[in-house]
């Protein structure tokens, strides 16, 4: 569930890769949609009672239109496989206002962006902002082969020069693709995107690690860890004054659900931060990705989709 919603007509469906489709929504009744940012996604509410994320492709300038690339994941919780199976043009669906949590920084020199397979999504969007206001990118682009990688006819429409780098499995005659170089490569006041498989973040993180934290952007696409349903806690909502005990097999999130509490939420895995809620009292068993390390220490808010408790009671603002 999401707190600001508007329906949509989906008016075209276009081939983009194996495996990755585009889908053009429109405003249901015409005009202007809400404006965005290059890097926002949208929650897209499906018809089987799921949410999911998905970044924004297009150009911020553009009100007329949203754009999303879905990737029919062989691993999909069901949502990819939805989508390409059952949406369909003229259908009308239902999402969420745009929201940022990838954000460009538009004032720097320099750009450096890193993708992995659909994770070129948000990407693509901050190239075209890049462009519109002249500013210095360059882009790191893996994919299993040349037939995976989406978008490849747009990008073929900048200038190629030396700032695009294509790498793909099966054309690297066993050399790897070599991360740590990219990031060592770059500047010292140069930022850095990385948006792609949990390997390719984890490495990226890695690669980053002695750069300034405001320096450094990632967006995960699925949860680096498992979500926390150890229960045993309870759960104390100081807004509605009632008190929930979170058993052993069960999320936060599921058990204020079962409970019939109303509450935020989109991806289910911490990493979209639809369900941040500000915690009053205790600790959290912090298993997003979405807060920085520096803000899971302060326990000032917890993803209520996957983490849990390290404390006998967790007091939210509910």
């Amino acid at each position: 569930m999401v707190d600001v919603t508007q329906d949509v007509l989906v008016k075209r469906i276009g081939y983009e890769a194996e495996r990755i489709n585009s889908y053009e929504l429109v405003a249901r009744t015409g005009g202007e949609l809400a404006p965005f940012t290059a890097g926002s996604h949208i929650d897209l509410q499906l018809p089987n009672g799921m949410i999911r994320s998905y970044s924004l492709v297009n150009d911020q300038r553009e009100r007329h239109r949203y754009v999303i690339a879905v990737n029919k994941d062989a691993e999909s919780r069901g949502g990819s496989s939805f989508v390409h199976d059952s949406v369909r043009v003229g259908d009308i669906m239902t999402i969420s206002r745009p929201r940022n949590n990838f954000a460009l920084h538009e004032e720097a020199d320099h750009s450096v962006l890193i993708a992995g397979g659909i994770g070129i999504t948000p990407l693509l969007s901050m190239i075209r902002r890049l462009e519109a206001i002249g500013r210095c990118w360059e882009l790191f682009y893996a994919a299993r082969t040349r037939a995976a990688a989406a978008f490849l006819d747009e990008l073929d429409t900048l200038e190629r020069g030396s700032r695009i780098h294509l790498d793909f499995d099966d054309e690297r005659s066993g050399r790897l693709f070599d991360l740590p170089a990219i990031v060592g490569n770059a500047s010292a006041h140069t930022h850095l995107y990385c948006c792609g498989p949990v390997p390719m973040l984890t490495a990226f993180e890695a690669a980053t690690a002695d750069r300034p934290a405001d320096h450094v952007h990632v967006e995960y696409f699925q949860a680096r860890e498992t979500p926390a349903t150890e229960g045993g806690f309870d759960v104390k909502l100081a807004r509605s004054n009632r008190t929930i005990a979170v058993e052993r097999g069960k999320t936060i999130l599921d058990a204020l659900l079962d409970a019939g509490i109303t509450a935020n939420y989109a991806c289910t895995e911490g990493v979209c931060g639809t369900c941040e809620t500000r915690v009053i009292e205790g600790t959290p068993d912090h298993r997003d990705q979405f807060l920085s390390k520096e803000e899971q220490a302060a326990n000032k808010s917890v993803m209520i989709c996957c983490s849990g408790a390290k404390s006998r009671t967790l007091v939210l603002d509910l």
